[in-house]
């Protein structure tokens, strides 16, 4: 075999055309009646797309090992994450176990791959159907948006005050990482209320539409459907400017200085009630004890507007009013 690869090496070197003869099975295949062309073609589609999702959070590091934990299984990792999506369960759910080999969230997480081997396959996985949120219980509808939710929502128990005081019996204190469902709905705080943020009703799929950016134009000749979509997931201030004209930044009107002031605020006055710890490396982290319910509230509502990550741009009236309730309890005597 090598000796004929090298063959053919120095015939092409010295010009000359070399064609390996096809084999009788390769003369009697017709491309068009194989559906894996469809996506596996000579076009970069899939390539170009895994290379923005290798660049995202989603498809870098090794928060994925956590799903080996029935506990944290519905949502870190693939396995537990796409039949849990699929049979519409909460994050929760008593039949979610740990996975012993799991794998890191890829394409087979969120969309149907080699379902159907056409191009059905990129649709989502759960169809993205509504969504009922865990800790809530509130129905999130925000179009291809609502496959993001089903883990992107508050993932513990709200506390519960009795006789006016909270007991913390832990230094996680707070929803977990990613409440942004809660965030556009305007809930999931604590001595506060708030509505729905307009982007959940004027933007058609909501978290796709801002951080993935719009479906390009269909190209009738081309057999490929129409994915402009950025799988690293980053928003960009184009996305938002076919909305908010003239729009130069994510820090619109001064929002996120705001909130980004409201939190650096709000946290020394944590650290002096003695709910939040301040050593290196324990930022953020809660200290076990029983508080006044107004402290622990101003605590969780911190880090509501912490966790969504987005100073503000999901919903800046909702952060606004979680961050200015804390200070002003904390602020008190």
């Amino acid at each position: 075999m090598r000796l004929f690869a090298a063959a053919a090496a120095l015939l092409v070197l010295f010009g000359v055309a070399f064609q390996p003869k096809a084999s009788a099975a390769q003369e009697m295949i017709d491309p068009e009646t194989i559906p894996c062309v469809a996506c596996h073609n000579e076009t970069t589609l899939i390539v170009s797309k895994q290379a923005q999702f290798h660049h995202s959070p989603h498809g870098s590091g090794e928060s994925y090992i956590r799903g080996t934990n029935g506990n944290c299984a519905g949502c870190h990792g693939s396995e537990a994450a796409e039949a849990r999506i699929e049979a519409h369960l909460p994050p929760h759910a008593p039949s979610i176990k740990g996975v012993v080999n799991v794998s890191p969230i890829n394409c087979r997480t969120c969309h149907d791959i080699h379902d159907s081997y056409t191009l059905e396959d990129f649709s989502l996985v759960g169809d993205a159907a509504p969504v009922q949120l865990e800790m809530t219980g509130t129905l999130f509808d925000g179009g291809a948006g609502n496959l993001c939710a089903n883990c992107h929502q508050i993932r513990n128990e709200l506390p519960m005050s009795s006789n006016g005081e909270v007991t913390i019996e832990t230094t996680r204190f707070g929803p977990h990482h990613g409440v942004e469902a809660q965030m556009l709905l305007g809930e999931g705080g604590l001595g506060v209320t708030s509505a729905p943020n307009t982007h959940l009703r004027k933007v058609e799929d909501t978290c796709v539409d801002c951080h993935m950016g719009p479906v390009g134009e269909k190209d009738p000749a081309d057999p490929l459907p129409a994915v402009a979509r950025n799988h690293t997931f980053e928003a960009e201030v184009s996305y938002c400017a076919s909305c908010h004209t003239g729009m130069a930044s994510f820090n619109q009107e001064g929002v996120q200085t705001e909130i980004q002031e409201l939190l650096d605020e709000v946290r020394p006055l944590l650290i002096a009630k003695g709910i939040m710890d301040d050593r290196e490396g324990r930022e953020n982290r809660s200290i076990e004890g029983t508080y006044p319910e107004e402290v622990a509230y101003a605590m969780w509502n911190y880090m509501v507007v912490l966790e969504d990550g987005s100073r503000g741009m999901h919903h800046p009236d909702w952060a606004r009013k979680l961050l200015k309730y804390a200070r002003d309890v904390l602020s008190e005597p």
